[in-house]
C-alpha cells in the first residue's frame, strides 16, 4: 500500500515530471536546444504548426519553470539555453531516440548504420556535460 501512496497525489513524482514535460513543444524545444538551437527563429525550423504565440508562451513557461534561462544582448538579439534542471532531462531524450529507432523504427534514412550512428551521436551530445 505505501507504494501506492507514493506514486499517486500531488507529488507523484512521475506526474509532476509529466507536468512539467508533458507540455506540447516543451521536449522538442529541449531537443533542439540540445542541437545547438538558441534562437526564436531556429525553433521555428521544421516545425510549421508552430505559431509565434505558442512558441512564446512556451518558452515562457519553460523560463518560468527553470528549464531555460532567456539572455537578451539588444532588441534583435534573444537566446535561450538549457539550465542544469533541463540538462538532467538528458536521459530521458536519450531513452525516446532509442525508443523511436529501435521500436517504432523511425529510420527513413537509407544508411544501414543510420540507427547505432544516431544512438551514438545522441548520447555524445546529451551526456557531454559542455551542452
Amino acid at each position: 500500500m505505501e507504494l501506492i501512496e507514493a506514486y499517486g497525489g500531488e507529488n507523484c513524482p512521475i506526474d509532476s515530471t509529466l507536468r512539467l514535460i508533458g507540455r506540447k513543444w516543451v521536449i522538442a524545444l529541449i531537443k533542439d536546444m540540445y542541437l545547438g538551437k538558441k534562437h526564436f527563429s531556429q525553433f521555428k525550423e521544421y516545425k510549421p504548426e508552430l505559431t509565434n504565440t505558442v512558441l512564446s508562451d512556451t518558452l515562457k513557461f519553460m523560463e518560468q519553470e527553470g528549464l531555460v534561462e532567456k539572455i537578451t544582448y539588444d532588441k534583435n538579439n534573444t537566446e535561450y539555453h538549457l539550465t542544469d534542471k533541463s540538462r538532467k532531462l538528458n536521459i530521458i531524450i536519450y531513452d525516446l531516440v532509442e525508443y523511436g529507432l529501435d521500436v517504432l523504427g523511425c529510420n527513413n534514412i537509407s544508411i544501414d548504420s543510420f540507427p547505432e550512428r544516431m544512438k551514438n551521436d545522441s548520447k555524445k551530445l546529451l551526456f557531454d556535460d559542455e551542452t
